[in-house]
């Protein structure tokens, strides 16, 4: 079991496991969700996390390429 101690101004240090299980480091963002009389607390992860997440190996496409393959997505069954 973890704890923490409450300063003055209600501030606390999430201990170094609990950084570590949530991924964190200075700067990071947590969220906290209060339910049936327990806090649980997630890491907010920013949009610009996922950036370079997917990769696309094939060949280049174009707008055009792109804008045609929705328009044959969304015309067929």
């Amino acid at each position: 079991m973890l704890e923490s101690g409450i300063t003055a101004k209600g501030q606390t240090t999430l201990p170094k496991a609990v950084r570590e299980a949530l991924g964190t480091g200075p700067g990071d963002r947590v969220r906290y969700t209060i339910l049936d009389g327990e806090v649980r607390i997630r890491a907010v992860r920013p949009i610009q996390r996922l950036f370079g997440m997917l990769t696309y190996d094939g060949p280049p496409v174009t707008l055009d390429d792109m804008q045609r393959a929705i328009v044959e997505g969304a015309t067929t069954d």
